[in-house]
């Protein structure tokens, strides 16, 4: 079953260029394109898509509020990929908190776009250490504590904490496993518990919740203790 992709930017060359790079793979169908939000609001509804490569400045109606509408009233398993030229601003952040799973750069390698479709249709988040770090540290000081998302780290164990606390830094399963002396498998595990106990979509909002929470703060290197 093929991987069915909507790609949403007002640039026809950069949307033309990425379905002619994904239409290549057997296992993905570029099903839509669209130029403003308005437009992939609509096409999301009439095609489906699997996952959504999302731009964000766009006329008419932006990429937050579309990826925002998008999420809130699906009734079936779509993934907003944001497309950016890494300008990090605090839109994408807040498309991440909306619900997004990650972004790519708009000048990733052609053989990297289809892995990171396949990656957030298989229900990752495609979330690369050194752009968490560079996101999250520079938009995370003006976030204030959540009370009501702090209470919630209740229903986590203290294993649990910590690795949501190494995932919230930007690290991956294996740096995790290493870190705290477990194995990669029951990092795997820890994190599902996580998704599951905080209701969360994905990875991606593992890394928001921890700094709403307050259990990690931008420029802490001790945390999780």
């Amino acid at each position: 079953m093929s991987i069915r992709v909507a790609i949403v930017d007002d640039q026809a060359l950069v949307r033309g260029g990425f379905a002619m790079i994904l239409r290549i793979h057997d296992d993905i169908e570029v099903v839509a394109e669209a130029g403003t939000g308005t437009e992939a609001i609509e096409a999301a509804r009439r095609h489906r898509p699997d996952v959504i490569l999302m731009d964000i400045r766009m006329p008419d109606m932006d990429g937050l509020e579309a990826t925002e509408r998008i999420l809130a009233e699906s009734d079936w398993n779509v993934r907003v990929l944001i497309l950016t030229t890494f300008d990090p601003d605090e839109y994408v952040y807040r498309a991440m908190h909306a619900g997004a799973s990650g972004f790519v750069l708009k000048d990733i390698p052609p053989d990297q776009l289809a892995t990171a479709v396949r990656t957030v249709a298989d229900g990752g988040a495609l979330l690369a250490p050194s752009i968490t770090r560079r996101l999250i540290g520079r938009f995370a000081r003006r976030l204030s504590v959540n009370t009501a998302v702090a209470e919630r780290l209740e229903r986590l164990t203290d294993r649990e904490r910590e690795v949501m606390a190494a995932v919230a830094r930007g690290s991956s399963n294996s740096e995790i496993a290493k870190e705290l002396f477990i194995g990669p498998a029951t990092v795997k595990t820890h994190v599902s518990g996580i998704l599951t106990k905080l209701g969360l979509r994905d990875r991606a909002q593992i890394v928001i919740f921890a700094y709403e929470s307050g259990l990690v703060e931008a420029g802490d290197r001790n945390i999780g203790h």
